[in-house]
């Protein structure tokens, strides 16, 4: 998950780290010291936001790098063989190359406003981390939660609830939208058995994906002599492999042979080790290997941040009993859906500790459960009932001194 365009992971990850670091210093001043340690922890996740735009960035430099040495290169070349040119051939020739530098002309600016656009979205979004402190948490963490579920979102291919959510937040440099397009124009091709365009993904990110060692380009190659040999073409089944898979023969001589064994056998035949090849789900396999090479490229997660977050925090829920029928229906996990989301998760911890009440000293348990005041105590309901029967509604917390609203105050579940 750590590769880059350079080859040096380290160096990528030191820059982004080091550019959460430099947000802290601002924040740090801001913030109360029972909050610093949380929002410290809470900007360390925020890893994939810088580096997804970073990486962005560094593509579009490459890909206008090679653009400019490719027409320079063209230019430089007709110069060299123009030699003894008439005087209309001269004018011609000139004519021609002043049409060509135009044109590379008219590259470099797209190029620049390109990387300009991908500046301001990196920079945006340094900016939304060091904007963090006390007085805007709340706001914060709000535009926090619509870019985590802005990311869950586009990867169930929601593009379109996305990008309204996005625009209605103007949360636009703060999300991805434009790169997980670019993954939904590979996606629907691999579901229409095309793969013209994640070969054209692929020759865009052919430096990236050698280093990392990436097959995803030779399963394409694999897939396409598969779709020549159920279709009968045999002939150009063998012309297809001489041009395309024997670059990758040395590499991948076991594949290579058992595809190219498919030769002699149709996509009817009942042979399992050659059968398996024509299956339909090959290419639900390549979407699924699309998928992991893409958040690869960029540094994003394999699953959407929601899941991990909800992770998280169910890791912390789970208990056996919450797989039992009479589990509590204000037990998260009493949801299937929770509970589908839980099971690759461990059982929590837990001991056989007694919780007891700081003003009755009576235990807190499912007939007397505890209850949780804003600043984080941890109270009785029979005393925080008695206590606020007694003071028209009021509550004042024994430690802080603190006055809250019974209303104000939340069920904690004991597991």
């Amino acid at each position: 998950m750590e590769s880059n365009t350079n080859g040096n992971s380290a160096v990528s990850n030191a820059t982004i780290s080091s550019a959460t670091a430099t947000s802290l210093p601002s924040v740090q001043g801001a913030v109360p010291s029972s909050k610093l340690t949380q929002l410290t922890e809470s900007l360390k996740l925020e890893h994939q936001f810088l580096r997804v735009p970073f990486e962005h960035y560094k593509k579009t430099i490459r890909a206008n790098h090679r653009a400019v040495e490719k027409e320079v290169s063209a230019v430089m070349s007709t110069l060299s063989d123009s030699g003894d040119l008439s005087q209309d051939d001269a004018v011609k020739h000139l004519n021609s190359l002043v049409s060509r530098l135009q044109g590379l002309k008219r590259k470099l600016e797209d190029g620049s406003r390109a990387e300009h656009l991908q500046a301001q979205r990196c920079k945006a979004r340094l900016d939304h981390l060091e904007s963090a402190g006390a007085d805007n948490i709340s706001e914060w963490n709000n535009t926090r939660l619509k870019r985590i579920l802005l990311d869950y979102m586009l990867r169930m291919s929601y593009y379109t609830t996305a990008t309204q959510l996005a625009e209605s937040s103007h949360i636009q440099d703060l999300v991805d939208i434009e790169i997980f397009y670019e993954a939904k124009r590979v996606m629907d091709a691999l579901r229409n058995k095309e793969v013209a365009p994640a070969l054209a993904w692929c020759a865009d990110n052919k430096s990236r994906l050698k280093k990392s060692k990436s097959k995803f380009e030779f399963q394409l190659r694999l897939q396409e002599f598969i779709e020549l040999v159920r279709n009968e073409k045999n002939l150009q089944a063998v012309t297809y492999s001489r041009k395309h898979l024997s670059p990758w023969a040395a590499s991948y001589m076991k594949e290579f042979q058992k595809v190219f064994a498919t030769l002699a056998f149709t996509c009817n035949t009942g042979c399992e080790t050659y059968k398996v090849l024509f299956d339909a789900k090959q290419w639900d396999f390549l979407m699924e290997q699309f998928k992991q090479e893409f958040c690869r490229l960029y540094g994003m997660t394999l699953e959407p941040l929601l899941n991990i977050y909800l992770q998280a925090g169910l890791s912390a829920l789970k208990t056996p009993f919450c797989y039992e029928d009479d589990c509590p229906k204000e037990d998260p996990l009493s949801q299937e859906s929770f509970r589908k989301l839980a099971m690759p998760l461990p059982y929590s911890k837990q001991h056989h500790s007694k919780l007891v009440c700081y003003i009755t000293k009576e235990l807190m348990d499912t007939e007397n459960p505890p209850l949780v005041l804003p600043n984080g105590y941890v109270y009785s309901t029979k005393a925080l009932e008695e206590m606020a029967r007694n003071n028209n509604g009021t509550i004042t917390c024994p430690r802080t001194r603190d006055v809250f609203s019974y209303s104000q105050v939340t069920k904690a579940f004991i597991s």
